[in-house]
């Protein structure tokens, strides 16, 4: 028998399949309005002029009646440049020494107020974050409730109190009331901020051997100091500008500057306007040039914990 030897055949090259490219989409226009468009752009730029004249507006014509004459504030027609300027309602405010009482009353109650509140919100809030205990989640929502109540409300009630224990006309009544108000939300501005801290940090710290109180102030607090300027800033602000608990809480001596600024130039017979304006208007400017310096740890502060990334 003869043996025929099988051809042999070689493999074909792998060869990639041919893909046809895919047909071009046209791209329909967009229905929606772009930024880029002349009219969108005007319309925004005239949305922005109204907001901010309508925002600036009260703080233009706080400065055109300070700086006008006593006989020409109600002068009519109304006219929105005065035609004639003066200086004497700012010049007035350096010869009456009350002023200076009032703005002390006003710095030692912000003051504290501001520290208070953000040492006892810091340590409030960093058990809400960090620490997990029955009752956490019904005390968390107790404080938070505490906002739903007018502050007016509460206002004979304190009266009350204070008077009971001889607090009125001090520094210690407007302080604990201020403080009262201003504490449920930094409280939970900073536990917002507090979770934005990794518990891997503090873990880490622990077993390095640092107590519960060396990880809080020498860890947590830094890490957490736009959050502790934001609160402070807030208490701070609400010890500057309130008036009906002054007004009632403090005597003569201890009034800060709301309640001394009407005492002062608002009376039953006339009203000093260009002075109270002009007392208004520099009152202002503290709280204005502490937003303008502080603001990027405002912003920070009352955004933290709304992402968690």
């Amino acid at each position: 028998m003869t043996s025929t030897a099988l051809p042999t055949v070689t493999p074909a090259p792998d060869v990639p399949p041919v893909v046809a490219p895919a047909p071009e989409r046209r791209r329909r226009p967009s229905s929606g309005l772009r930024s880029d468009r002349p009219g969108v752009r005007l319309a925004s730029w005239a949305a922005l002029i109204v907001c901010g004249g309508f925002a600036l507006l009260p703080v233009y014509w706080l400065l055109a009646t300070s700086l006008t004459p006593r006989d020409q504030v109600f002068s009519y027609p109304p006219k929105l440049f005065p035609t004639e300027i003066t200086f004497d309602a700012y010049t007035s405010l350096t010869s009456n020494p009350q002023l200076f009482t009032y703005l002390q009353n006003s710095v030692i109650v912000s003051v504290i107020t501001a520290l208070l509140s953000v040492i006892v919100s810091a340590y409030m809030g960093y058990s809400f974050s960090k620490f997990r205990y029955r009752g956490r989640r019904q005390l968390m929502y107790f404080v938070l409730a505490s906002q739903m109540f007018p502050q007016a409300l509460l206002l004979v009630t304190l009266y009350s109190v204070f008077s009971a224990y001889g607090l009125l006309n001090t520094y210690t009544a407007l302080v604990l009331s201020f403080t009262t108000f201003t504490l449920p939300l930094c409280v939970w501005m900073l536990k917002g901020f507090f979770d934005t801290i990794p518990d891997e940090l503090i873990e880490a710290a622990r077993v390095d051997g640092a107590s519960r109180l060396r990880t809080i102030h020498s860890i947590v607090l830094p890490l957490a100091a736009p959050g502790l300027v934001a609160a402070g800033l807030f208490a701070f602000v609400r010890g500057w500008n309130d008036f009906i608990f002054a007004l009632t809480l403090a005597g003569p001596d201890k009034q800060t500057l709301p309640p001394g600024l009407v005492n002062t130039y608002v009376g039953e017979a006339a009203t000093a306007w260009p002075e109270l304006m002009a007392a208004s208007l520099v009152v202002s400017l503290p709280v204005a040039i502490a937003f303008m310096l502080l603001q990027r740890f405002l912003v920070s502060g009352m955004t933290a914990g709304a992402v968690k990334g």
